[in-house]
Parts: structure tokens; sequence; C-alpha cells
């Protein structure tokens, strides 16, 4: 990677050495049907997760907003996905989402997955949110999870010394996704490249 990148994402972060784990061990994705003809895997790589429910053609300002703010910032990296989880049933609803963002983003690292919903909410389960899904299988807010399927976010004390919980990050606010995701984004992506740095010289020197 450029050092410039790589000095971007090291530098201007949030208050965090480290974006804290929120959860120590999501479960791997389900197998499902997915847009992009291959199953998205969770292991060994960053991943932006959502839950989009029957109604994401409705609500396609969110993924606007997570297109614009944080999808189009990361993309190139060989390392991060976003994965949308969808009830069967909604491909073309997918599909006109998808043809809407087309014009203005290359999608290559954008997957709608769709599932069963008992698939759905056992997976979401899995992540042990204080939230819950709604009627529609759906949340407005999205989830960073590692490369060793920990979800990573904000609790502890903040800079302002008060306590901070966040656990996800909600696309209807672009602000939202602009600030603190856009911050944690860059946390996690710089603990991986100075791991990599780290394990690079200690190759070198042996």
């Amino acid at each position: 990677m450029p050092i410039s990148a790589y000095l971007f994402f090291a530098t201007g972060v949030n208050n965090f050495s480290r974006l804290p784990v929120i959860t120590e061990k999501v479960n791997e994705l389900p197998l499902g049907e997915s847009s992009l003809g291959v199953q998205p895997k969770l292991k060994d790589k960053i991943t932006v997760v959502g839950f989009l429910g029957t109604d994401l053609f409705k609500n396609r300002g969110d993924a606007f907003n997570l297109n614009q703010k944080i999808y189009n910032r990361y993309k190139e990296f060989d390392d991060f996905q976003m994965v949308f989880i969808v009830p069967k049933g909604a491909e073309e609803q997918a599909e006109l989402v998808r043809k809407e963002l087309e014009p203005i983003s290359d999608l290559f690292n954008w997957n709608y997955l769709f599932l069963d919903t008992e698939d759905i909410q056992g997976f979401y389960d899995s992540l042990g949110l204080v939230g819950k899904l709604d009627e529609n299988f759906a949340t407005p807010n999205v989830y960073i999870i590692d490369k060793e399927l920990k979800l990573r976010g904000r609790k502890g004390l903040n800079k302002n010394g008060r306590d901070e919980y966040m656990e996800g990050y909600n696309t209807i606010s672009a602000a939202d996704l602009h600030n603190e995701m856009m911050d944690d984004m860059k946390v996690v992506l710089a603990e991986y490249r100075l791991a990599l740095k780290k394990y690079n010289r200690i190759n070198a020197t042996n």
C-alpha cells in the first residue's frame, strides 16, 4: 500500500489506540444466495454488515449515505467488503437499489446475501447486540466485524471522560457515518496495517 495511504489511516483517528471489541466471536455468515455469485465469508476480511429487511428499496437513501461516506473510501482494499443481509423474496428490490448506485459507484465489493428469516435472526443474535431487528428483519445500523470475527465499536470513557457505547453506526445520518464510523474504520485498518508492518520487519531480520 502506498505510504501516503498508510499515513492517512494511521493519523487523524479517534481517541482509541485500538477499537474496542463489543462481541468476542460472532458466527460466520450463513449459506445463502449472493448477488455477486460467491458466498461471502467474514474470516480474514474487514466487513461492514447491514440488515436491510424487506423494504430496502423504500429505504435506499440509507444505502446512498453508506456508499458515499464509507464504501467509496475503502472499496479498493483487498481485505474490505460490505455484506447486506436481506430476506429471500427481496431480490428484485436489491437489484433496483444496485442499479441506482451503479452510475455513481463500482460495486465489486458491495454484496447482498439473501437468507431465510430464521438464518437472519440467528446470525443477528450471534452479534450480541443491545439493539433489535424490526418486524421486517431490518435495522438502520451497520456493524464492523474484523478478520477474527470480532464485532468492533466503542465502549468505555471517551476523550471527554464520559461513558460511551456504540455497537453500530446509523446509516440514516450522513453526519454519523462521516464522523464516528469513518474514524473507527481508520482505526481498524491502521491496526492491521501496523501489524503487517511489524510482521514484515520481523521477517526481514530473520
